[in-house]
Formats: structure tokens, C-alpha cells, sequence
């Protein structure tokens, strides 16, 4: 197996004297989609902020593509090709679908090559194209999930990182969100996946990784840990 795209390994995460990550160590391959799944306040978006650099390490490597890139500002980290889709969207509600769009390729200058992403992003999500105009704080709960997809994605990223993007959705729209997932990363995009809904994270995924408390307590095939007795007693809700 080739090296992987992204790697943590022993990396620990401290709020004060809160110790929210523990030696955490996992690693994503080129093209997969891979999950973290637990319960709230396991330290899913913890994971997440600490590899884009919202948040700094205690301890312990991230290594994104052969570069390490632990203590790097969060801007630098996007333009290596790693963007994230944040939990509850951070879209900007005062600015329009059109302007949030073009912040999410702010570090480009290949016009052409933007134009392009635009129209992919149009072809998945083609309410943001009726609705350009309109400013984003008026868009219902799941056309801004979509806008934050979009932005993220014309950040044209190798990886991409979605924190809990089923969050307050109709079961409808968490239903489209995980197909699309899947359509982004059949075009290429290799995925790290943070979702509470842990039946649905499963089906799409490749492999996954259960954090307990700071721990990765279970890691292997989804499928195989959605049939896990322990897991579907936990997570799944199937006794």
C-alpha cells in the first residue's frame, strides 16, 4: 500500500487542563472515504480542527502528503490541498451564494480552471445556481450545507474534511448530502468524514475509526464495524 495522504499518529489535543484528545493515531488514504464516529464529546471535531489547524496540538505528527503539517496557519494548510467543511456550515449569511462561492477559491488565480469547478459544483448542487443572488443567511438549513460544500470544493482540495454534515437536517437532505459525498469522491476528492449519524457514515465510507473519549477505542472496514455487535449496540441503536 502507498503512503497514506493523511497521517496522525500520538497526537493529543489540550483545552487548559482538558486533555480532549489522547495519543489519537489514524491515517487516511488517496481515494477513500474514511469515518470517525462516536458520541458528542468524544473529540470528532476536536480531530478535525486539529488537522486543519483551528486548533494546536499538544503533541503528535500530522502529516498531510509526505509534508508535516502540525503548527502550520490554517490558510497555508488549505493551499497544500486540505479544506474543511465546518460543523453548523460558517458560511457567511450577509454575504450572497455568489460571494460565498468566490471566497472559497480565494488562494486561486486559474480563472478558467474555477469556472469549471464552479459548473461541477452547479451540476451537484443545482439550487445554488437558482439562487446566486440571494443571500446566504436566507437559505434553508440544507442549501447552506450545500453552499459550505461548495465553497470548500472550489478550493479545488485533495482532501476534504466534513464535520457532521447530516447536523440538523431533514432525513431527506442527510440522504442527499451522503449521496453527493459520494459523487465527490467518485470525481477524485479523498474524504475524512466526522459524523454523529453513525448508520449512514458507515454505508458511505470505506473504513472507519471509533473515537471514546478522547481514545480510538475500534478502527477497520465499515461494513464490517456496522455488523459489530458492540458497534450497532452503541452507535447504531440495535440491541
Amino acid at each position: 500500500m502507498s503512503a497514506p495522504l493523511l497521517s496522525i499518529e500520538g497526537l493529543s489535543v489540550h483545552y487548559g487542563a482538558i486533555k480532549a484528545l489522547h495519543e489519537v493515531s489514524f491515517s487516511v488514504q488517496a481515494g477513500e472515504i474514511v469515518t470517525l464516529i462516536g458520541a458528542n464529546g468524544a473529540g470528532k471535531s476536536t480531530t478535525l480542527r486539529a488537522v486543519s489547524g483551528l486548533c494546536r496540538c499538544s503533541s503528535g505528527k500530522v502529516t498531510f502528503d509526505g509534508k508535516e503539517i502540525a503548527g502550520l496557519a490554517p490558510h497555508k494548510i488549505l493551499r497544500l490541498g486540505l479544506a474543511q467543511v465546518p460543523e453548523g456550515r460558517g458560511i457567511f449569511p450577509n454575504l450572497t451564494v455568489d460571494e460565498n462561492l468566490d471566497l472559497g477559491a480565494f488562494a486561486r488565480h486559474d480563472r478558467k480552471e474555477i469556472e469549471r469547478d464552479r459548473e461541477r459544483v452547479f451540476e451537484l448542487f443545482p439550487r445554488l445556481k437558482e439562487r446566486l443572488d440571494q443571500r446566504a443567511g436566507t437559505l434553508s438549513g440544507g442549501e447552506q450545507q450545500m453552499l459550505a460544500i461548495g465553497r470548500a470544493l472550489l478550493a479545488r482540495p485533495r482532501l476534504l474534511l466534513l464535520d457532521e454534515p447530516s447536523l440538523g437536517l431533514a432525513p431527506q437532505l442527510v440522504q442527499t448530502i451522503f449521496k453527493i459525498s459520494r459523487e465527490i469522491n467518485a470525481g477524485g476528492t479523498t474524504i475524512f468524514l466526522v459524523e454523529q449519524h453513525a448508520h449512514m457514515a458507515l454505508q458511505v465510507a470505506h473504513r472507519a475509526y471509533v473515537l471514546e473519549v478522547g481514545h480510538v477505542v475500534m478502527q477497520g472496514d465499515a461494513k464490517q464495524l456496522a455488523a459489530s455487535d458492540e458497534v450497532k449496540k452503541a452507535y447504531l441503536g440495535i440491541a
